[in-house]
């Protein structure tokens, strides 16, 4: 056992800050300055005149002027229909709540739901649209699922011959590359394609590579503009300006969560339904710790894992902002020490845990007894390859 998964099974895990100058890290610094796509209305208003335009938005859609939408119309932009991802236009559903159709309070503009059995925009809701503009906010992991709401956008463009226009963003996570690499057979919404965890990519990138590699349906491409952001790139880190989703609030959570969503997976909360999502960890069973919390149903989590149960577990907040930003590398060792921990290890995990992997190894690995450094080896080719394919449709300078 390492002395970091040592540290990380019992209540003490948080003050292994103090050991950081056992530990290397990674160069990375946080990006000044940034000017993000929907800023630099010269590169993309003049694709929109004379044309009937669909924005795929939420409330990260933001310009330094206010929201995209309200922009465009200002503007003069013809913007004929809203499309809402995973937790609604104001960003305010809890995961995996169904999104309804209905009209933009502000705009009066008709919003068509893009989450629950509407996840790609059908035919006819494209009939009365020349071009779909696509400024969404990611982080960067495989299963935050606007990557997934991307694909489908762009595979209902290919087949209706509409113009994709991406407005980029930085992506939190795109300093680094790591986690295992989806596997056939393990497609699901949180996870469309054979990429890692961890892809490294702006969400611009992205849709380059999905188009370049022809993974939407049947090979089709769809017509692609990605109109760049600025002073941001690959050696840097960026700190969100608005929060992505309900339950990621702030840097640390957006931090933790390429690590910590595996959780949702298993027998653990990562306190969903308290003030602190993505931030902790924790579960009735574990009570030899001396930290607690208590779901109860909130904005993002209507009915949360173990609501109204106290959850003995440990706090991440601090360890995230000492040791994971900047790390360059998803932190396993909670999972496995928390796997050791639990008085029932078939119940563990759900049906939801390999969706969640991208494969069923991960969770035998576990099981197994493996280390997670042993774990972190059987990516490595898969990884490599994949970074091959990432170089090609990368827009700005690399890590490595």
């Amino acid at each position: 056992m390492t002395l970091l998964s040592a540290v990380a099974k019992y209540r003490h895990l948080v003050y292994v800050a103090l050991l950081l100058p056992m530990f290397t890290f990674s160069q990375v610094h946080y990006a000044e300055n940034v000017t993000v796509a929907a800023d630099r209305p010269g590169a993309y208003l003049p694709l929109f005149y004379g044309k009937s335009v669909g924005v795929v938005a939420n409330q990260t859609s933001m310009t330094k002027e206010g929201h995209l939408v309200d922009y465009l119309l200002v503007n003069k932009v013809a913007v004929k229909k809203v499309f809402a991802p995973e937790h609604g236009f104001r960003g305010t559903a809890s995961a995996g709540e169904l999104i309804k159709d209905g009209k933009d309070v502000s705009t009066g503009l008709p919003i068509v739901s893009l989450y629950g059995n509407n996840k790609k925009p059908k035919a006819e809701q494209l009939a009365d649209i020349d071009i779909v503009v696509f400024d969404i906010q990611d982080v960067g992991a495989r299963f935050y699922t606007y990557i997934s709401t991307l694909t489908y956008v762009m595979e209902a463009c290919a087949e209706n011959g509409k113009t994709l226009v991406v407005l980029d963003r930085p992506n939190p996570h795109g300093y680094y590359v790591d986690g295992p690499v989806l596997q056939s057979g393990f497609e699901s919404f949180v996870g469309m394609h054979h990429i890692p965890v961890i892809h490294g990519m702006s969400i611009g990138e992205y849709a380059k590579m999905v188009n370049g590699e022809k993974w939407l349906k049947n090979g089709i491409q769809c017509k692609l503009e990605v109109v760049q952001c600025e002073n941001w790139d690959h050696t840097l880190t960026y700190s969100l300006p608005v929060k992505p989703s309900p339950n990621l609030p702030n840097d640390d959570a957006i931090t933790l969560y390429p690590s910590l969503c595996f959780f949702e997976g298993t027998t653990v909360s990562v306190g969903r339904g308290t003030d602190k999502p993505f931030q902790q960890i924790g579960a009735p069973y574990f009570t030899t710790t001396d930290y607690s919390f208590t779901p109860k149903g909130n904005e993002g989590a209507k009915h949360p894992k173990y609501e109204g149960e106290v959850c003995h577990g440990f706090p991440l907040s601090e360890f995230a902002h000492y040791y994971i930003s900047g790390l360059g590398e998803m932190y396993m060792y909670w999972l496995l020490e928390a796997y050791n921990m639990s008085p029932d290890k078939d119940k563990f995990f759900t049906s939801f845990f390999d969706k969640l992997a991208g494969n069923d190894q991960l969770r035998k690995d576990i099981v197994a007894g493996k280390s997670v450094e042993d774990i972190r080896k059987s990516w490595v080719s898969d990884l490599e390859a994949f970074k091959k394919v990432r170089k090609k449709y990368l827009l700005y300078q690399d890590f490595e």
